[in-house]
């Protein structure tokens, strides 16, 4: 089935077709129709699925020029999820006389104010929204659509406070939800029930404790010996490469030990301002680098297709945690490579969450030993490193 085949306008398939979209990945196919209908909408469907396009084409369809400013608002967790998904809507939006802004933190509040006053489609992360709602620089009481997407990591993150006054601030009738998350259980399955009225939900894919798309690879290494097997990989053929470390000064420092290697790559952390973050993920997203080092956090919603490799230079804090760092390469119906690095002190513990994420036959083939899993503690520090990071 094709766009038109959903209810899709002319102009608006015409404005998919410049950017080389022709047809429906299975999560528009499904979403589109209860979406353009005006039900509430759950989905499940981890990123990279092509799911921006479910609810961004229907919202631009059902709006008009003259409906109120905001009409939709879009609650994503990152800054560059909020630039990327701004990016999707635009040309859309454009096509169909109506305007999209993205509102987040980092930037000049003042400025981002007047964009959201002229816009009928307002993406935006919690803290700002909520920032410029308790300012009173924006008016979301005719709000008719709105969106949480990325719902699981927005919680995961610690966003519930501002979601929730962010809800309060909606209409309470005549509003249409809709959620899309990589897991609709647990506080987000519970968020969902709260917010949606007889919500259709539709699944992609079977619930999956790994990225099934992916190769996996646990590679042994001493401390001494890191920088050269990174490199080694990187000198073999590949995409875009992204590799995770633990600290922002653990990512400046490789970066600069790369370089003087001959690797051209940039970093991106919490303490570069918005702009230099913009800037890194240019560079990265347009190939001028073909290297980006990131913490967790600076990462979170990086949505590009063409990343091949995805290398946990610092093994990821709990399974969680490695599921969310490897779902960034495997998307869009391609493959990918995700590698972690497992130093002698470590081997136990990834080995553990190997095997709760079964892929203890992976660990296993470098010569590594697999023991068996055992509880994760939801410390703070915690996750697959909580027992030691536990306050005793």
């Amino acid at each position: 089935m094709g766009f038109a085949e959903l209810g899709i306008s002319a102009p608006v398939i015409d404005a998919l077709a410049r950017n080389g979209i022709d047809a429906p990945f299975e999560v528009q196919s499904l979403a589109i129709p209860d979406a353009l209908a005006g039900r509430d909408v759950l989905v499940r469907s981890r990123t990279g699925s092509g799911k921006t396009l479910a609810f961004a084409i229907p919202i631009v369809e059902r709006l008009k020029s003259d409906a109120p400013r905001p009409s939709a608002v879009i609650l994503v967790p990152t800054r560059e999820l909020a630039s990327q998904v701004s990016d999707e809507f635009q040309p859309l939006a454009k096509a169909r006389g109506l305007r999209s802004a993205a509102v987040y933190g980092g930037v000049s509040i003042q400025n981002q104010a007047k964009d959201a006053e002229r816009a009928h489609i307002l993406i935006a992360t919690p803290g700002r929204l909520d920032d410029l709602a308790n300012r009173k620089m924006v008016d979301m009481s005719k709000v008719s659509v709105f969106v949480l997407d990325e719902a699981d990591r927005m919680l995961d993150m610690g966003f519930m406070p501002q979601v929730q006054a962010i809800m309060r601030r909606l209409p309470k009738q005549g509003r249409q939800t809709m959620f899309f998350s990589a897991t609709l259980d647990g506080a987000v399955g519970n968020l969902a029930r709260y917010y949606t009225k007889d919500a259709v939900l539709h699944e992609i894919g079977e619930a999956s404790t790994t990225v099934e798309q992916a190769d996996h690879r646990f590679i042994p290494v001493e401390p001494a010996g890191k920088v050269d097997k990174l490199i080694e990989i990187l000198e073999d053929d590949r995409e875009l490469t992204l590799v995770f470390v633990r600290t922002k000064h653990g990512a400046d420092r490789l970066v600069n030990k790369l370089k003087r290697r001959g690797v051209n790559a940039a970093a991106m952390h919490g303490d570069m301002s918005q702009q230099a973050r913009e800037r890194a993920f240019s560079r990265f997203e347009s190939e001028h680098v073909t290297v980006l080092v990131a913490t967790d956090v600076a990462a979170r919603g990086l949505d590009l297709d063409n990343i091949s490799h995805v290398i946990n230079y610092d093994p990821p804090q709990d399974d969680k945690g490695y599921l969310h760092r490897v779902g960034r390469t495997a998307r869009a119906g391609r493959g990918g490579m995700g590698i972690t690095f497992v130093q002698p002190q470590e081997e136990a513990e990834v080995g553990r969450m190997a095997s709760r994420l079964k892929l203890g036959e992976e660990f296993k083939e470098e010569g590594m030993r697999v023991l068996p899993p055992q509880r994760v503690y939801a410390s703070a520090g915690g996750g697959v490193f909580g027992r030691r990071n536990r306050r005793r």
